[in-house]
């Protein structure tokens, strides 16, 4: 990155620049992504392809002011973190389906090596505000709830515990971000994926949560209070995207109809 875009990054998330690549200055920049960048799927109901280079996710989460979903947010926090300093790896980690974890490169995850290494994740909606420690054996308290590092098998493979749930299985070994590639094109276009059979924008606010799910505005504090408000015109679904998340948008993205046989 050069010098004008982790400039043009930081003031997207509010962010200072941190005089050195340290463990307080990585939790100040994660809460300020999560705080300012929205975790999004608004690009594949819009037709707008995906594409998992550097250059196009800056252009799209800071030139454009949009979010996106695990791939793009935590891929344009990687290379942030990297052009401020941090040894940053990508690692793949499969959602978990119940007791059943999904397919590899199913989600993208950060591990940031500070003096030791860390866990953050700034593209999976609702997580922690915090990083987390990867070699940690206890239990790690969050504002977003109680955590856990449990290793599985004789791989070194992670699994991430929240709340008691098991939430994904990290694979230790570091990939390139053209490794997701194939993943990330199954997500925006298998009848199948969540990410084709939902519409969402959500942002984590001062309070809790902000989300905006097809036209339904939800907002839930930290305590747990949730307010749900319709919204019935196209202008006040682009009101709610700017007022709510930033972002002005030309249209407003509409969810495909399914084929009931392929549910």
């Amino acid at each position: 990155m050069e010098p004008s875009q982790v400039d043009a990054y930081l003031a997207r998330i509010g962010a200072e620049r941190p005089a050195s690549p340290g463990e307080s200055a990585l939790r100040d920049l994660q809460l300020a992504h999560l705080t300012a960048v929205p975790f999004e799927n608004l690009s594949i109901h819009m037709g707008e392809p995906i594409v998992l280079k550097e250059d196009t996710l800056l252009d799209k989460i800071v030139s454009r002011g949009r979010g996106g979903f695990c791939y793009e947010l935590n891929g344009a926090f990687g290379a942030l973190l990297r052009a401020l300093g941090y040894r940053v790896s990508l690692l793949s980690a499969r959602v978990f389906d119940g007791e059943q974890p999904g397919p590899p490169f199913d989600h993208l995850v950060l591990r940031v090596d500070v003096d030791e290494p860390w866990l953050v994740d700034v593209g999976y909606g609702r997580f922690s505000d915090h990083p987390l420690r990867l070699d940690h054996d206890g239990d790690q308290h969050d504002p977003c709830g109680v955590f856990s590092m449990v290793r599985h098998g004789g791989y070194g493979d992670i699994d991430v515990v929240q709340d008691g749930a098991l939430e994904y299985r990290i694979d230790p070994r570091p990939y390139d971000l053209r490794d997701f590639t194939p993943t990330c094109w199954w997500h925006q276009t298998s009848p199948r994926s969540h990410f084709t059979r939902s519409l969402t924008c959500s942002r984590r606010t001062d309070d809790g949560r902000v989300t905006l799910s097809g036209r339904t505005l939800i907002e839930t504090s930290a305590a747990g209070e949730r307010r749900e408000h319709e919204l019935g015109s196209d202008a006040e679904v682009l009101a709610a995207y700017t007022s709510h998340f930033g972002m002005t948008l030309d249209r407003v993205p509409v969810l495909a109809p399914r084929d009931p046989e392929e549910s």
